[in-house]
């Protein structure tokens, strides 16, 4: 689904699961929370911390509680997405409106709220530890100005520019990578830098 500028127009356009969008969407509002666009999809503050997200899928709708490992769950209706990298985050998927209980997601909400209100959160992963591939030492030793930018970096976008080159198997890949984030690096920049902001 494209970024939508409005709510409005995120829940006018979209082109799968409309219905169940605008039923989520109506239940979510029912809660006080503050509607909001972040990442180019609904987000549901309250007092400008998270509490809930919406968005549509191809295979399902979803609301993810952005606090979600604290909750209950007693219904047993949340899943982690990404097991091993999200810790705080839980998405409940729906695949009809059959599936949507506005009674239900307002329990969960509540407790979602509460939450929020006691300074509840999951506590956050000790950073990861740079691990500097050699490849990426050496060209970095060999051009000063590079070196020079990649020190003034943060250590997260240092160990996103590690990964990147670290990650790959063969050694021509890692020189092609290489190739490319040396100018980026010279321009002080992260390697993800463009996703930020969306």
């Amino acid at each position: 689904m494209r970024k939508a500028a409005s709510a409005d127009r995120y829940f006018d356009t979209a082109p799968l699961w409309r219905t169940e969008l605008r039923l989520l969407r109506k239940a979510l509002l029912a809660s006080g929370l503050t509607e909001e666009m972040k990442w180019g999809a609904p987000c549901y503050t309250l007092d400008g911390a998270n509490i809930v997200g919406l968005g549509a899928f191809k295979s399902y709708v979803g609301l993810w509680f952005f606090q979600g490992a604290l909750l209950k769950d007693a219904d047993k209706v949340l899943v982690n997405a990404q097991v091993g990298r999200t810790r705080a985050m839980r998405q409940w998927r729906m695949t009809s409106a059959a599936d949507i209980n506005p009674a239900l997601i307002a329990r969960y909400l509540n407790e979602a709220i509460a939450l929020a209100k006691s300074g509840a959160s999951v506590p956050k992963a000790a950073p990861k530890k740079l691990l500097m591939p050699p490849e990426l030492a050496k060209a970095l030793k060999g051009d000063r100005k590079a070196r020079a930018a990649f020190e003034m970096l943060t250590p997260g976008k240092q160990r996103e520019y590690a990964d990147y080159v670290g990650e790959a198997k063969q050694a021509a890949t890692k020189e092609r990578r290489i190739a490319k984030i040396l100018p980026m690096i010279r321009a002080g920049g992260g390697l993800n830098d463009k996703y930020r902001n969306c």
